[in-house]
């Protein structure tokens, strides 16, 4: 077993409690972490054989495009995503982070972290 991890990923996006939220947008943050077999891929060095970050990348990218109101739903559909079109990955991990969420003072980020291992 191994880690894949795409880490700092930004993105502008529409998401919000508030319609005002969804109508200005803000800054979002994502960090993906992926359990799965790397032994194939550390023999052969052929990229068949793993995880592509380029794709891993892009389906995060996608999800970031639909709005949603809370992060928590955001994270949950990152995770149907990756589970789905990525069927030899064991578990994932995705944190979702707001950059200056409107709280009424200062915070730098809002951040939901969820896991998901696939069943058996």
């Amino acid at each position: 077993m191994g880690q894949i991890a795409l880490e700092g990923m930004e993105f502008f996006a529409f998401h919000g409690y508030y319609d005002e939220e969804q109508k200005i947008g803000n800054k979002y943050g994502i960090d993906l972490f992926i359990d799965t077999d790397l032994h194939a891929a550390g023999t052969s060095d052929q990229l068949a054989e793993t995880v592509n970050y380029e794709v891993l990348y892009r389906v995060v990218s996608e999800e970031m495009q639909a709005p949603a109101r809370l992060l928590e739903h955001l994270g949950h559909r990152v995770l149907d995503r990756v589970l789905a079109e990525f069927p030899y990955v064991n578990g994932v991990r995705v944190s979702v982070s707001k950059f200056n969420p409107p709280l009424g003072g200062i915070c730098h980020r809002a951040r939901v972290t969820l896991e998901r291992r696939r069943t058996q």
